[in-house]
């Protein structure tokens, strides 16, 4: 997808989309930098929008990890649906980050070990925020980790609301420039 088509989602769809550009690749691998990629058996991702952190992941993840990458976005949806329906253990869900118990019950995982989100935050109204993060910091439990980037550090004290350890880096090579959040209970 070119950043024209990417534009033209945004503008559909501010609220979801949130971007006026695809992530950057220097974005996607302080994204995906945290995550043990030899020890986790499942990894989430929500809201992969055109699969720049998706491609990270996969081309990390160990085969046996499972990976289901939740979108909301229809053309979003079919593109990733297209694109990484042949790997094994990747799971492309057309749905909302809302749903991840159902999601997880669906594919009979017991276990996440990282969640990595593009959502919005903050564009996305404050009572479905609240729910994703407490739906993800239950999932998670006091093992997993919650990665998420934002453009500002407005939301550190709502993530803080869900999570209690915070740390976030700056990552300058993106546009606009972003922080990145790893978050545990």
């Amino acid at each position: 997808m070119n950043a024209i088509h990417f534009i033209q989602e945004y503008i559909r769809h501010p609220r979801t989309v949130g971007a006026v550009m695809p992530s950057s690749k220097q974005l996607a691998k302080e994204m995906v930098k945290p995550i043990p990629f030899e020890k986790v058996t499942c990894i989430v991702e929500y809201g992969p929008g055109t699969g720049v952190f998706t491609d990270e992941i996969i081309q990390h993840k160990h085969p046996d990890t499972i990976f289901l990458a939740i979108e909301a976005n229809e053309t979003f949806y079919q593109m990733l649906k297209e694109k990484y329906a042949h790997v094994e253990n990747v799971y492309i869900i057309h749905g909302s980050a809302e749903n991840i118990k159902q999601y997880l019950n669906k594919y009979e995982i017991v276990k996440v070990d990282c969640i990595v989100s593009g959502l919005p935050f903050t564009s996305l109204p404050s009572s479905i925020s609240s729910f994703i993060l407490q739906e993800t910091a239950h999932v998670l439990g006091k093992e997993g980790n919650f990665i998420t980037f934002q453009y500002s550090k407005v939301k550190r004290s709502f993530f803080s609301s869900f999570f209690d350890n915070i740390d976030f880096e700056r990552v300058y090579w993106n546009v606009p420039p972003a922080y990145v959040f790893t978050c545990s209970c």
